[in-house]
């Protein structure tokens, strides 16, 4: 048997080149997987981003759509309320204009006194109901003349008026809202031919009376 001898230590063999330090163990390199994680993590980073913006271009387009669509929406609305209300308008008038040769008969009838009992009752409630749905009546006499709203079956001098006037209402005229059903049919006077240059010289006249007359030579 071989005695070992004591204070001695053995050392493992060492291969021939090689030194202490070599025999010694080392920390272990990373592994590719870890040095390209940092790399991976910024370019899903990257991506990530790339999406969201895309998402917030969509959003912005699907916004911009809807908002059209709400316009276009309330556009059709207000076209459609407006159309509704100008066939409304359109049925009254239609039917106003049926019922005035009516009114023209009741308006007659009362100018020869005979609105009386039960038809004057009737005439009574019709006018009401027709004034309801917005009939108005116009034409006065001694309005000034406006073929916009009279027309003249009439036509005469007065040296009373200053201006084409009405001096008769032949048939009343009717109007629903803005719209003129029916012109007011009217007789006119026209100021008398020759009137305004009398009344300038008699006003010149008179102008020269008061202060004393023409100087005499």
């Amino acid at each position: 048997m071989t005695e070992e001898t004591p204070g001695f230590e053995e050392k493992p063999d060492v291969p021939s080149g090689a030194t202490s330090e070599d025999a010694e163990p080392q920390a272990a390199a990373p592994s590719a997987e870890e040095a390209a994680a940092p790399a991976g993590d910024a370019s899903q980073l990257a991506g990530l981003t790339a999406q969201l913006d895309q998402v917030r271009t969509a959003l912005g387009e699907r916004t911009t759509d809807l908002q059209r669509l709400q316009a276009e929406f309330q556009n059709y609305r207000r076209r459609v309320e407006r159309d509704r209300i100008a066939v409304k308008e359109i049925a009254i008038s239609n039917l106003l204009t049926e019922l005035l040769p009516v009114l023209d008969d009741i308006g007659r009838a009362r100018d020869h006194g005979e609105l009386v009992g039960g038809f004057k009752s009737v005439a009574e409630s019709l006018e009401t109901v027709a004034a309801k749905m917005g009939l108005q009546q116009f034409g006065k006499e001694g309005e000034p003349f406006d073929p916009t709203v009279h027309e003249a079956l009439m036509h005469s001098y007065a040296p009373d008026v200053t201006e084409t006037t009405c001096v008769a209402i032949l048939q009343p005229g009717y109007r629903f809202g803005e719209r003129t059903i029916r012109p007011a049919r009217v007789a006119v006077a026209e100021p008398q031919p020759g009137a305004q240059t009398v009344k300038a010289d008699e006003a010149e006249t008179g102008d020269d009376k008061e202060s004393g007359g023409p100087d005499e030579g």
